[in-house]
């Protein structure tokens, strides 16, 4: 079987599997938003933290909510690593660095998994598990409430409740992240990902001495490291590492679990909003931009130049044999059109159109499908901004599920569309005016452009993934990646809960021959016509710079 029909058939294979989850999954979770019944460890989880399941808050409420747990969850991480070395199961680790402990907790709470560290050089048991798999769940379970939020706010009417931050938190992580992570543990481990609290202990007899391996309860963190889009790996070499990510079937399923929810969102949209011919048409967006990626990605990949390229039946530096360029590319697509960060294969090494794709991907606001709540609250502003165009087009005030687009909402649509390219480009030019942020490149020219450009904007779209060649541990770098990661998280939600606060108040407008029929293969054409157009105003003069450059040059 030849490399690209074994590439195709594993497409396919994913999609069956995303299609047969979708209906079930995404229904499951409307059922958990809509509950107003608790379950019994729910009112555990509740009366421990304090909180009134009950209560509907409007979005200042809900936003405080999601801020507080957010600080809380940073202070305790960054407490933990700073006191690591003096817990038990730190496996003789000292305690992480003030710079870095700030960069990691940063991340793991921003849902970013950015790691300026060697896993199994630097942290133990105790935070591996207690610390940055419990911020998995976490951080995933908020992106989802915010979305649910959202979606709320287009559902409801003459009211700006959006439901309660506390119940849909703890919701979001008993009901649906739980249950699925232990069946995918499961499932990792008869791959052969590995699950155990070992010690450090030498394995096999190498020239010039032994290799030293520590273990871990892998599986467990690296099924919600894939299924909250979350991406920090356990080891340095990510799911590369053959105690993440054993084989091909492993490495096909960890992209399913990265895909799942995102995908099943738009389903658990529809159904809440009363139209699911509204989450096809949103899900149809997302299916053309990732799949249109995937083809991209191999096409590039498949198709180097060269007699090394030709030898080895493609561009093969950076990519494990045993999942080959197939399932390098749709790892890495999926990674970094999602916000997951996770990575197979070495994102540097892909020729300089393919790092361009997987730059290009994070760029667009990973919504196609994005990460999980998050993917689904930056596609539905993007459809904000679409029918606001349309609008403009035809002379009539845009309309978006019932809803008037105003002044006031689509003000804070484009504050959110503003946020993350100011970040990641300001912190960019400012890398490259100071000389020391510079000298951390291992590359020159536009490949060393593309670095810390790649950088930022995994950072800042809370992505986590790193384009490599980059020494990132250093103090202007775990700072200001640091600071990106949580402007990048936090500032965009404010402007999400504010429109679903604005448009819950609303009362709906009735349809009429002018309404602009937002479930129709049209507006899905307009919609990916807008993403892209976004995308390419905002980056292109970067993208001309690296990636784009180091392509036409090679």
């Amino acid at each position: 079987m030849s490399p690209v029909l074994a590439g195709v058939l594993q497409l396919l294979a994913l999609v069956a599997a995303l299609g047969l989850s979708y209906r079930p999954l995404g229904d499951h979770m409307a059922r958990v938003y809509s509950s107003e019944r608790h379950l019994r460890p729910e009112k555990w989880i509740y009366k421990a933290i304090g909180a009134n399941p009950s209560v509907e808050m409007r979005w200042p409420a809900y936003l405080r909510g999601v801020l507080a747990f957010s600080a809380v969850s940073v202070l305790f991480l960054y407490l933990l690593q700073r006191v690591q070395g003096s817990l038990p199961g730190s496996l003789g680790f000292v305690s992480i660095d003030p710079d870095q402990a700030f960069n990691t907790a940063a991340s793991f709470v921003a849902n970013t998994n950015w790691q300026s560290y060697y896993g199994e050089q630097a942290m133990g048991h105790v935070v591996q598990t207690g610390g940055l798999a419990v911020q998995n769940f976490v951080s995933a379970a908020v992106g989802m409430a915010v979305a649910v939020a959202l979606v709320r706010g287009f559902a409801r009417s003459r009211t700006g409740e959006l439901g309660n931050f506390w119940a849909d938190l703890v919701r979001g992580t008993v009901r649906i992240l739980l249950p699925i992570a232990v069946i995918g543990a499961l499932v990792l481990v008869a791959c052969g990902a590995i699950q155990n609290f070992s010690g450090i202990h030498e394995v096999g007899q190498f020239t010039g001495g032994t290799q030293q391996w520590n273990g871990g309860a892998v599986a467990s963190q690296e099924v919600i490291k894939e299924l909250g889009t979350n991406g920090g790996g356990y080891f340095n070499a990510n799911s590369a590492h053959p105690f993440e990510n054993p084989n091909g079937l492993s490495n096909l399923f960890e992209i399913y679990l990265i895909l799942v929810i995102p995908f099943a969102l738009t389903r658990t949209f529809g159904r809440m909003v009363g139209s699911l011919r509204q989450g096809y048409a949103i899900l149809g967006t997302m299916a053309a931009i990732w799949i249109g990626f995937t083809a991209l990605m191999m096409w590039t990949e498949f198709a180097g130049n060269g007699p090394a390229f030709e030898i080895a039946g493609g561009a093969m530096e950076g990519k494990e044999t045993r999942f080959g360029i197939a399932g390098s590319s749709l790892f890495s697509v999926a990674t970094t059109l999602t916000s997951t960060g996770a990575v197979n294969s070495f994102h540097s090494s892909y020729t300089g159109f393919g790092g361009g794709i997987t730059m290009l991907g994070m760029q667009l606001g990973e919504i196609a499908p994005g990460g999980v709540g998050s993917g689904l609250y930056g596609m539905l502003i993007m459809a904000v901004i679409a029918v606001f165009i349309a609008g403009l087009m035809v002379g009539r005030t845009p309309e978006y599920l019932g809803k008037k687009i105003g002044t006031r909402e689509i003000k804070f649509a484009a504050c959110y569309i503003l946020v993350t390219p100011a970040l990641v480009l300001c912190f960019t030019a400012a890398s490259f005016v100071l000389d020391t942020p510079a000298n951390s490149m291992t590359n020159s020219g536009a490949h060393g452009f593309s670095e810390i450009l790649y950088a930022f904007t995994s950072g800042a779209n809370n992505n986590g993934s790193a384009f490599a060649g980059l020494n990132a541990d250093t103090q202007w770098f775990n700072s200001t990646i640091g600071i990106a990661m949580l402007l990048g998280r936090f500032l965009p939600m404010v402007f999400v809960l504010a429109l679903a606060g604005s448009l819950a108040e609303q009362t709906p407008v009735p349809k009429t021959a002018g309404t602009l029929r937002t479930e129709k293969p049209l507006f899905t054409g307009l919609l990916v016509g807008t993403i892209m157009i976004i995308a390419g105003l905002t980056y292109f003069p970067a993208l001309a710079l690296g990636p784009l450059a180091e392509g036409l040059a090679a």
